[in-house]
């Protein structure tokens, strides 16, 4: 099997008279966080149509998991699953009968041992018989992404995952992101977070104005630029510091 998920190469696409993408070329390796990073309208959300085969480019080329996104979408559907910025859940149904309603919609056996360990191992097993109206930001958004692993796809979008999230409940985002990516799992992820990025991707790409800026590691992005001056001050907690310590504070008492 190879070693690359995802290859793009000169990605074009136009709407009307608009360029949005101007020849994107980047590659995602298999079982890595990869996030491409832009600001609104950059054209993160298009790159991530093409390759899910929602949209056809108007030129180049995109291979995800070994199939041409254009010529055999079929074979890329089957082997992906794709998260939107908002979560696609029923919110009359609670969350096992969500997960279940899946997995027969994926002809999968025994949808309700599926239900189970999903609800489990994403941290809702309490909340299972609750009708999803009644879940906050962050289990829905948890539930909406254990959908989207119902039948084991080994590549999954994450198209703006956090995007209205409070910060608590983009904390369990990235935490199920990462363990995601720790049992194999390929991830795409498109954010305009800049925190978000460094949190989770082992590398990353900068869109900007419908053109990758810039790639690698976060270690290769940071020796792009000039070394840093040294100051001799005060460390200042960060507000993620100080969240994450009173946080942990309530949760002890």
């Amino acid at each position: 099997m190879t070693e690359t998920a995802i290859q793009v190469k000169d990605l074009r696409k136009s709407f009307k008279d608009t360029e949005v993408l101007k020849g994107v070329d980047f590659e995602v390796r298999r079982g890595e966080i990869f996030a491409l990073l832009g600001s609104n309208g950059a054209g993160k959300t298009t790159i991530v149509k093409i390759l899910s085969t929602l949209l056809k480019p108007d030129g180049g080329s995109a291979t995800v998991n070994g199939f041409e996104a254009a010529a055999k979408p079929g074979s890329v559907r089957q082997s992906i699953s794709l998260t939107g910025q908002f979560a696609a859940v029923d919110e009359i149904l609670t969350g096992r009968e969500n997960l279940v309603m899946i997995a027969k919609l994926r002809h999968l056996p025994n949808p309700r041992q599926i239900s189970d360990d999903l609800l489990n191992r994403f941290g809702l097993t309490d909340a299972a018989d609750r009708r999803v109206s009644a879940y906050s930001g962050g289990m829905r958004r948890r539930l909406d992404i254990a959908m989207s692993l119902i039948g084991n796809p080994p590549l999954i979008f994450l198209d703006e995952p956090t995007t209205g999230l409070d910060p608590e409940a983009r904390i369990e985002v990235w935490k199920t992101v990462k363990e995601l990516a720790g049992n194999g799992t390929t991830v795409f992820l498109t954010t305009q977070y800049l925190e978000e990025a460094e949190q989770l991707a082992d590398r990353i790409a900068i869109l900007h104005k419908g053109k990758i800026i810039a790639g690698g590691t976060l270690a290769e992005l940071k020796r792009l630029f000039p070394p840093a001056k040294v100051e001799y001050i005060e460390k200042q907690p960060s507000l993620e510091d100080i969240f994450l310590a009173i946080i942990g504070k309530k949760e002890e008492e």
